[in-house]
């Protein structure tokens, strides 16, 4: 007898169902880029990452505080570098020539997400890495390519990111007592400090989201399923590091089976399949 070739990750249905309806509003590494694609390709509602690609804990719950409050970024917030404006909130794509424009980027999509979530039944947030950077004692988002010597590199602990996280929390309930919050973190490996450094830094982040989840939080394995479940090189990319196309689609696959009708996946997928008609480009 043939013994089995992988060890497979159970995921058990989520506590919430998705359709074309639901509102979902999406936060986090580039992994939540990457299922939020999937997403909107889909036709669902989401509004992805208004942040931009964010790593690290602290800055994801800074970003959904100032959703939460609708509060607006001002210049104190900005730094300029190298001919342009960047938010020490936002990610690089945000950045603009002009500070002005900068402002306006960065403050249309916090009003956009704050409307987007009073409508959300569905917040998924996906934590990156437990590394930080602080600038003049803060978390920053971003270093967008300032010199190394500006800022002090860190590593969070457990309890920190439950302390910031745990009334964070209370005050989505508060505030939105029907929304979904799913938690996942992202199989991306950081092997800036090496293979130790960035088990460390999951372990942090499982750790935190353990002593987080409730009945109202809900947890999705996708880090666990690239590295235990798939666990070869073949799902990664060049660098070793970033899941191939392949090893999303995998993930996006079981995310699908645990929270939507076999009637949405399907037309889910012909949904997908119209939208990459429309952007596709003839040559004649």
């Amino acid at each position: 007898m043939v013994p089995p070739l992988t060890t497979p990750v159970p995921v058990t249905a989520l506590p919430f169902q998705l359709d074309f309806t639901s509102g979902i509003v999406s936060l986090g590494s580039c992994f939540a880029d990457e299922i939020g694609s999937r997403l909107n390709d889909g036709g669902f509602r989401i509004e992805q990452n208004p942040f931009g690609t964010l790593y690290n804990p602290a800055s994801i719950a800074a970003a959904l505080h100032r959703i939460v409050d609708d509060n607006e970024i001002t210049e104190a917030d900005l730094v300029q570098h190298e001919g342009l404006w960047h938010s020490w909130h936002h990610h690089g794509s945000f950045s603009r020539a002009t500070k002005e424009e900068c402002l306006e980027v960065c403050n249309s999509r916090i009003h956009q997400a704050h409307r987007a979530l009073k409508e959300a039944t569905l917040l998924i947030v996906t934590f990156g890495t437990a590394w930080v950077f602080e600038h003049d004692g803060s978390v920053v988002a971003n270093c967008h390519k300032l010199p190394p010597q500006q800022f002090v590199r860190r590593r969070m602990s457990v309890d920190e990111v439950v302390s910031i996280w745990h009334p964070l929390l209370k005050e989505l309930h508060a505030h939105y007592p029907t929304l979904n919050i799913l938690f996942t973190v992202s199989p991306i490996r950081h092997m800036a400090d090496g293979a130790h450094g960035n088990q460390l830094s999951k372990s942090t982040l499982l750790l935190a989201i353990d002593q987080l989840n409730t009945r109202a939080i809900t947890y999705f394995p996708s880090y666990e399923i690239v590295l235990d479940e798939l666990r070869d090189y073949r799902f990664f990319g060049p660098d070793m590091a970033h899941p191939t196309p392949l090893a999303v689609d995998i993930v996006w696959d079981r995310f699908q089976q645990a929270c939507m009708t076999p009637a949405v996946i399907q037309q889910a997928h012909l949904n997908a399949k119209r939208h990459k008609r429309e952007k596709h480009i003839p040559l004649h």
